[in-house]
């Protein structure tokens, strides 16, 4: 029930308003223009509400609404393939709306829904009258997109008996398609859509060990630090190290069904460039446009501040909404650190004591709940669904001690660091083999295992090793020159650069090795180290490491990730059979010298 008010002082994005009946959390309506807000205090008969569009213009004395929800957003088919803001109100549709009003710029208060009202969906039924029904139970299906299959689900909470069900046909999400009588007595009444607060993360029956890697085709993440479908992962890295490209990447290329991408905070010209980038996507898997299972949540810099805090938990809310249907969902948030700087300009206005760099004392627990709400579930339908999390971090001058980056490095299971030094050498992805972490090794070594070859465990710590021996070698280079080094050492170097260039380096704009299957990630991995040992073996059998270091191999081996697709996996491997004959030519010519 709609409750009215008055606005009584302003300070920035934060009101406070008479409003004695609202609650904490409660959506309002502030002044002539109809300004979106929430409720985040309550002190006697006032209320102090945070707004999410600009407040500039209001006034003392202008009328409020509270609306009687919290901040919820809408759930039902026509969300994939969309563009919203940080409270999920369309932005083409915001854009139609505001007409000449806004210019070049959307105008303030203009209420659009989130899903069309004239759009009439092919619904089609999967329960009968009379069958028992429970919250996320499958009501029927609507083809949302020629990629997606859209579950319509009972809303979480509403259990009992299902009195009627629409027939097959084309319903709007406003049209009425069942009725339940509730074991309380009551009866509540179905549609295509329902409404869900944010900041309430959705019921599920239990949680399930994530047990499938989420593969992105990008070697540096799938072989060395590997993320779990379900799992929780950060990309930290400065202005310039390649963050969202390597998201773009992994929008683009990994294997989940459902792709979330929020934008909360950045910068204008590159939200720009992904809504621009995005829609001409194609979807490698399907060959149709890849924003036929994506959508997008758009919150640039620009914006009210306030909203970036909103925008995080309606990404996380859609996510969650896809995984109850029983799909593998990826939402990747760029940057957590924007949403930070929101709530410490909110704290700072309520007069909370900073701690930290001026955040606030709530700010890891903040960061924990939002991540908490990844993971692999088993569904209130009976199914599973996972969603998994990728935030981007931008510390400040690449400084990974800062609060941000300290807070989510303790609550991730999967750290991608990326290395402005990399990124200058013209290495991408950036990512620092020395700085990042996994800890779903040992689940995803289960599953190279038994789906691609048992030695990538092995093969993945050797290859490690080799670069952090490598790195100890090129401190004592840099300060007393390669002439230091044993012979055995140099051929260490050289092992581990060709593992640099020849594995870890890939070129998203490639059309050949922008993405790498685990097969031919495997087999790159397993011939490079394969040239080590045998290069090292050669060199500790007398063979001077200057005739190793010439050999016209090793030039190649650089080429293959770019000669062969991973649909060539057959000429690859005939192409690493020829190894062993290269190295045994060498051999040849130092066998009498051998005792």
């Amino acid at each position: 029930m709609n409750t009215v008010g008055t606005l009584l002082e302003i300070n920035g994005p934060l009101v406070r308003l008479a409003l004695p009946q609202t609650v904490i959390g409660e959506q309002v309506r502030v002044g002539a223009l109809g300004l979106v807000g929430e409720v985040i205090a309550r002190e006697g008969d006032t209320a102090l509400a945070q707004l999410y569009e600009d407040s500039a213009g209001l006034r003392p004395g202008e009328p409020v609404t509270g609306l009687g929800w919290p901040l919820s957003v809408e759930l039902g088919p026509g969300l994939l393939g969309g563009i919203f803001d940080g409270v999920q109100r369309p932005l083409v549709a915001l854009r139609a709306a505001s007409g000449e009003q806004g210019g070049n710029h959307l105008a303030r208060g203009f209420s659009v829904p989130a899903l069309s009202r004239e759009t009439r969906w092919p619904f089609v039924p999967i329960l009968r009258a009379g069958s028992p029904v429970q919250g996320g139970s499958i009501l029927g299906t609507v083809q949302e997109t020629p990629a997606i299959q859209h579950r319509i689900l009972v809303p979480p909470g509403v259990n009992g008996v299902l009195l009627e069900l629409a027939p097959a046909g084309d319903y709007t999400v406003d049209d009425l398609i069942g009725h339940v009588q509730t074991s309380a007595g009551s009866v509540e009444s179905l549609r295509l859509a329902h409404r869900w607060p944010v900041r309430t993360p959705r019921p599920y029956t239990r949680r399930d060990h994530a047990v499938q890697p989420l593969l992105t085709g990008q070697r540096i993440l799938d072989t060395f630090y590997p993320l779990l479908k379900g799992g929780k992962a950060a990309i930290p890295g400065p202005f310039g190290a390649g963050k969202t490209m390597l998201q773009q990447q992994i929008a683009r290329w990994c294997n989940a069904e459902i792709v979330i991408y929020v934008g909360c905070g950045e910068r204008g010209n590159e939200m720009a460039d992904v809504l621009a980038f995005m829609p001409e996507l194609k979807d490698p898997h399907t060959g149709r446009p890849l924003m036929e299972r994506t959508l997008l949540v758009a919150n640039t810099s620009n914006m009210p501040v306030v909203a970036r805090e909103a925008s995080i938990y309606v990404g996380i809310t859609l996510a969650e909404y896809y995984r109850d249907q029983g799909f593998d969902v990826v939402m990747v948030a760029d940057s957590t650190s924007r949403w930070a700087e929101a709530l410490r300009e909110v704290a700072g206005r309520l007069g909370q004591m900073p701690v930290e760099e001026g955040y606030p004392a709530y700010l890891g627990s903040r960061l924990a709940a939002f991540y908490e709400r990844a993971g692999r579930v088993e569904t209130l339908a009976g199914g599973h669904g996972s969603v998994t999390l990728i935030g981007a971090v931008s510390p400040p001058g690449g400084d990974f001690s800062e609060p941000v980056t300290s807070h989510t490095k303790e609550i991730i299971q999967t750290f991608w660091a990326l290395s402005k030094e990399l990124a200058d050498a013209r290495h991408y992805p950036a990512v620092d083999w020395l700085e990042s972490f996994s800890g779903s090794v040992p689940a995803a070594a289960h599953w190279w295992a038994e789906n691609v070859d048992a030695g990538w465990a092995t093969a993945r710590a050797e290859a490690l090793n080799l670069l952090a021996s490598a790195e100890e070698l090129q401190r004592i280079v840099n300060l007393v020159g390669v002439e230091a080094l044993s012979s055995e050492q140099r051929w260490t170097l050289e092992a581990a650069s060709l593992i640099k260039e020849g594995l870890l380096q890939q070129a998203a704009t490639d059309d050949v090795d922008s993405y790498a299957s685990p097969e031919k990630q495997y087999a790159l991995l397993a011939a490079l180290i394969d040239i080590h040992n045998r290069g090292l073996a050669l060199i500790q059998r007398g063979a001077p490491v200057r005739r190793v270091l010439e050999m016209p191999l090793l030039s190649a081996a650089r080429r293959w990730k770019s000669q062969f697709t991973s649909e060539d996996i057959a000429a690859l491997k005939a192409r690493v059979a020829q190894i062993p004959a290269e190295f045994e030519h060498i051999a040849m010519d130092y066998a009498p010298h051998q005792s």
